[in-house]
């Protein structure tokens, strides 16, 4: 799904309940993300271009509410709910299935429109009533990663995998990758992150069962992190692990 139909999607819910409601010259839109500003500076300026291209410039006929989790998914709830409170005429949701599930519990009228790295239905974002969006299926090609990464290290046999338990993406993520594995004959070790000094523990554990290859799951948490952190920090570890460096 490119930018511009996730942004006629949000662009077209935008216009029912303003149709309604021309009184309010100015739509209101909510947008939540399990991310920080900073690590969705790239997406943002695509996201305001995709707007223009509509007719919609931010801070002249259109205000963006944005609310960011930085990682933090116990913040999601609440901070879907201000959203709410503050009456926006649409929420665009980002960064997972978490912000996603956070304002359909928080809202049955205001419409939604989520981005998510999986099947919404098996997650309960089934669309209808006030609910759509779109499905990037990274989560459903999980396994698919896990043979690229076999065609790229063939000599390969152990792969350290890296998730954040605090996402639910990271249970179907778990599941396809174990399953795939011994069908391609690779022995699965699995961390957990959810914080920056988590991180640092996964990786220094790691590097001593001595992996031949190096699995992230995709999570929104992981790219906030090293956008906010030394990117040479990632590199440092991705280094450690390829050479088994257990200093």
């Amino acid at each position: 799904m490119k930018r511009r139909n996730f942004i006629t999607l949000v662009v077209g819910m935008m216009a029912a309940p303003f149709v309604a409601r021309a009184q309010q010259a100015v739509p209101v839109v909510g947008f939540l993300d399990t991310r920080s500003p900073d690590a969705m500076a790239s997406r943002l300026r695509a996201w305001r271009q995709g707007l223009q291209e509509t007719g919609y410039v931010e801070g002249e006929n259109v205000t963006i509410v944005y609310r960011w989790a930085e990682g933090r998914f116990d913040q999601l709830p609440e901070l879907a709910a201000d959203l709410v409170r503050r009456q926006v005429g649409v929420i665009a949701s980002g960064g997972g299935v978490g912000p996603a599930q956070a304002v359909k519990a928080a809202t049955v009228t205001i419409p939604i429109v989520f981005a998510v790295p999986e099947d919404p239905v098996r997650v309960g974002l089934r669309p209808g009533g006030n609910l759509t969006g779109v499905n990037f299926f990274t989560t459903e090609l999980a396994a698919k990663r896990l043979e690229l990464l076999r065609e790229l290290v063939p000599a390969a046999a152990r792969v350290a995998v890296i998730v954040n338990p605090k996402n639910p993406n990271s249970e179907p993520t778990l599941r396809d990758v174990n399953v795939a594995a011994p069908i391609m004959k690779l022995e699965i070790r699995t961390f957990q992150a959810s914080t920056s000094q988590e991180i640092d523990l996964a990786f220094t554990m790691a590097v001593r069962e001595r992996p031949d290859a190096l699995f992230l799951g995709g999570d929104s948490f992981f790219s906030a992190d090293a956008s906010k952190s030394q990117p040479s920090r990632y590199a440092m570890h991705c280094r450690r692990c390829i050479r088994n460096e257990t200093s």
